[in-house]
């Protein structure tokens, strides 16, 4: 079996879901996989536009980006959008070449713009793949409607209303989870993870921006938690974003903070700690899922994280920092009451998908074998 994944370069979310995949194939012989970030290794000037862009509109000029997604969530729901015809002109060409010197059997799009870059050439061209994409929010982005594929893997069943209501035919739709990495199906007894990370045996406080280090309010909510009574202690992640990094390393402290850039430690750190304060980017609360860690929602980018959070309080997973209710009083109710604790995580048990990249894949494997029967 030949397998395509196609990523695009907006956060680190979008390739770590494809490399979870790649990870369950890594010792199958027969599976040959390829990983195309489909704008960064076609068109780089794309890449960087978008990139660029991405960074201007979810950390500049949030409010106007939430704007315009709601705006496109508004639209009628119709197929080649501007957006849609933009994509087909800019990547078309050389994405195609590069599906005929391939030839894969199944093509995995991890974001929305490869998923309708492989609709256009499918309507245009003889490519025989069939096509999967992964839905890496706790919502559907507006221009899912642009995109045509052969199964859509959705975080959870409680999304298929949704789907349904994007046209989204039933018999499409796979709730198998957001694949995440293997090692965030296991856990290491928190005490030895402390050890591990040289901390004290006490309350642990994991706060995390993303890959990117975005968060506008992450120093006022350090120096509040560090100013706030109590015995505990923080672990901050602040990402590519050397600047807050080296911000709260100068920090005047009054409890221990552990400071890192970007790590590849998550899942030890996550072990340490007794609960979260994030983004609620999709991958980053599947991973706590998994880990049934507690969740204090910051600083969501309006649009697609909006969605997200809205889901997690929905089905009360998740805390949510407001002007009304400040970080030091979340953090005081999950460090005095077990019961809010419980109730999280046994909602977690019932949301959280942690097999989702096996399941992927044993599905990828069947329809390869019915493909290609003996």
């Amino acid at each position: 079996m030949k397998v395509l994944f196609l990523s695009v370069p907006t956060g680190q979310g979008h390739h770590q879901t494809a490399k979870a995949v790649l990870e369950y194939f890594k010792s199958n012989e027969d599976v040959e996989c390829r990983f195309l970030d489909v704008v960064d290794d076609v068109s780089p000037m794309l890449a960087d536009s978008l990139q660029q862009g991405y960074l201007l509109s979810t950390k500049m000029t949030p409010r106007i980006y939430g704007r315009i997604y709601d705006m496109a969530d508004q639209r009628n729901q119709e197929k080649n959008s501007n957006i849609g015809k933009l994509i087909q002109s800019i990547l078309h060409k050389k994405l195609l070449a590069y599906l005929r010197q391939y030839d894969p059997d199944i093509i995995v799009a991890t974001h929305v713009i490869a998923a309708i870059a492989v609709t256009y050439l499918r309507s245009k061209y003889p490519i025989r793949a069939k096509a999967i994409a992964i839905v890496t929010d706790y919502t559907f982005h507006p221009y899912w409607e642009d995109a045509d594929v052969d199964y859509y893997i959705t975080p959870s069943e409680l999304l298929t209303f949704q789907a349904l209501k994007k046209r989204i035919p039933k018999d499409r739709i796979k709730p198998f989870g957001i694949p995440i990495q293997p090692h965030f199906m296991q856990k290491i007894p928190q005490k030895e993870a402390r050890e591990k990370l040289g901390l004290r045996d006490q309350f642990t406080i994991l706060l995390m921006m993303g890959s990117m280090g975005f968060g506008s309010n992450v120093l006022s909510t350090i120096r509040s938690l560090d100013r706030m009574e109590g015995d505990f202690q923080l672990i901050t992640v602040c990402g590519n974003n050397k600047k807050l990094k080296a911000r709260i390393d100068a920090m005047i402290k009054h409890k221990t903070i552990l400071n890192f850039g970007y790590t590849n430690e998550v899942s030890t750190l996550m072990d340490a700690a007794d609960c979260i304060i994030t983004k609620p980017g999709g991958l980053s609360t599947s991973e706590a899922m998994a880990k049934e860690l507690p969740m204090i929602l910051l600083d969501p980018i309006p649009g697609q994280e909006d969605r997200n959070k809205e889901f997690m309080l929905n089905n009360g997973i998740a805390l949510s920092i407001s002007p009304y209710f400040p970080v030091t009083e979340a953090i005081y109710q999950l460090m005095h009451y077990d019961y809010k604790t419980k109730s999280m995580k046994e909602n977690m048990k019932n949301i959280a998908k942690p097999g989702a990249a096996a399941a992927l894949g044993e599905f990828m494997l069947e329809l390869a074998g019915e493909s290609n029967p003996l």
